[in-house]
């Protein structure tokens, strides 16, 4: 990158008068907008010359990194490569032209995609049907979460207001239960990173409504009790929901279903290779089990004969007027059917496989806290030698000097230097090796010039910054770096 003029700021490239355009005259006259819809202030945008501008976010551009650019080991969340058929089938004028209120008999073959795909998870994960309208991840755990709620209020057990919740879950789980008007009690965990079944008995009564899971747990542990739990669950007439963020060891193993999961969700975004989208779009599709059917949400893509429809049924809930993100849904079908039967069953063995090679490689230098296979995902509590004061943020920063992602830190909140890793099945052995060597390379550092690790990232072109500085007094906007700095 030229960072001699082009690591400005916008706004410092800006110049009074210079335009990047030029309107036609007006032949129309002006129309003023009403004064409600109106700035109160006029908005303050640099005034910069189109070349400036191309070439400022050009070379800004070759800052971002992504799972194109390297390896990204970002536990947790599964930052897989994106094939790049998956592009070209969304891409397809006749699926990226739709409209979403065209008549059904316009677009059956968009229809028989989002069919056929509510099919294959159905057959993946054991369900019986699925929605593929909730537009993330969190959007699907409150869709499920509002499933098992009205199929309580159906029975008129009202007073099933509790979801019992793991404390290693994803953040997101409390948080859904809670949005849901739902009441969060905690299970501990044992010592070996798995649920805890005598502490979860004395949670279970008749005011349990649900209990939220991921298996394997965020620890990248597969819970081994799990027919124990489902089962006092259900005794008590709760619900079991499948938090889907880490299907991906899972696929072509085994499935929630077959484990006593009653509602479940999948983020697209991880297991199915569909692009994260920068914080969205998205995709959270929700299933369930037999008997729960008539609890999913409106609309639906029914198949009557060999033609699709939509049903619309204002009796229960609905997560929308329309059918999802078609493009991400798109993406997803075209990986499992370039996948193929077979190819898929790979899926999870080559995770797993990947994540116990690491594991292994590096537990001499890095704190293992919890021994035994992992499954796609694996959590060192920091170095191993603790003497040097070296963090593991410090490790995760001098990572973006050797031009990695860094992996997830500090979660789950069990372990106080947690450092999550997953390097999904895309990954080969030559490019782990390397992952390897690095962090090995950073373990000597840390003995041998601590200081280096302290400061670092040091050849990015932001160095470290103040985290509690950014916190507690966070700079947005120009204007107010001009008033921080005068």
């Amino acid at each position: 990158m030229n960072n001699i003029l082009y690591g400005n700021l916008i706004f410092e490239l800006s110049h009074p008068g210079r335009r990047g355009y030029s309107l036609p005259k007006n032949r129309f006259g002006n129309h003023e907008l009403p004064k409600e819809m109106c700035r109160e202030n006029d908005a303050e945008l640099p005034e910069c010359d189109e070349m400036t501008v191309i070439r400022h976010y050009t070379n800004h551009s070759g800052n971002n990194f992504g799972v194109n650019n390297g390896l990204y080991p970002l536990g947790s969340c599964t930052m897989k490569y994106n094939p790049q058929i998956n592009e070209e089938i969304a891409s397809l004028p006749q699926f990226a032209n739709l409209h979403p209120l065209q008549p059904a008999e316009t677009c059956q073959g968009a229809l028989e995609v989002y069919y056929n795909l509510q099919q294959y998870l159905a057959e993946l994960t054991g369900m019986s049907i699925f929605t593929l309208n909730p537009c993330a991840g969190a959007h699907g755990e409150l869709t499920g979460l509002m499933i098992i709620r009205s199929y309580h209020q159906k029975r008129h057990d009202d007073k099933r207001i509790k979801v019992i919740v793991p404390d290693s879950a994803h953040g997101t789980n409390p948080a859904s239960a809670a949005v849901c008007g739902l009441e969060v009690v905690e299970v501990k965990s044992t010592a070996e990173g798995i649920v805890d079944v005598e502490d979860l008995k004395g949670l279970l009564d008749d005011s349990v409504a649900a209990m939220m899971m991921t298996n394997p747990n965020t620890l990248g542990l597969f819970e081994k009790e799990i027919p124990e739990i489902a089962k006092l669950v259900h005794d008590c007439g709760g619900l079991m929901y499948y938090d889907g963020a880490n299907l991906n060891p899972m696929l072509g193993e085994c499935r929630p279903g077959d484990m006593g999961f009653d509602v479940m969700h999948v983020n697209l975004h991880k297991t199915f290779s569909t692009p994260h989208g920068g914080g969205g779009p998205g995709s959270g599709p929700v299933g369930v089990r037999k008997g729960l059917e008539d609890f999913l949400p409106s609309p639906l893509v029914i198949k009557n004969g060999d033609k699709f429809d939509v049903v619309r049924d204002t009796e229960h809930i609905s997560i929308g007027a329309y059918l999802g993100n078609f493009a991400v849904i798109m993406r997803a079908y075209a990986y499992i059917l370039s996948l193929g039967r077979d190819n898929i069953q790979m899926v999870g063995p080559l995770a797993t496989l990947n994540a116990n090679y690491i594991k292994e490689c590096l537990k001499d230098v890095y704190e293992l806290p919890i021994e035994g296979l992992c499954m796609h995902e694996f959590v060192f509590n920091g170095l191993k030698d603790k003497s040097t004061g070296v963090t593991t943020m410090d490790v995760a920063k001098r990572l973006l000097d050797y031009g990695y992602h860094a992996p997830t830190i500090y979660f789950p909140l069990l372990f106080h230097e947690a450092m999550m890793i997953e390097p999904t099945e895309n990954e080969s052995k030559e490019t782990i090796d390397i992952f390897i060597d690095i962090l090995r390379k950073i373990a000597k550092e840390a003995i041998e010039e601590p200081d280096t690790l302290l400061n670092a990232p040091n050849n990015t072109p932001i160095s470290r910054v103040d985290d509690v500085l950014a916190a507690k007094h966070p700079i947005l906007t120009y204007k107010q770096l001009m008033i921080d700095e005068s």
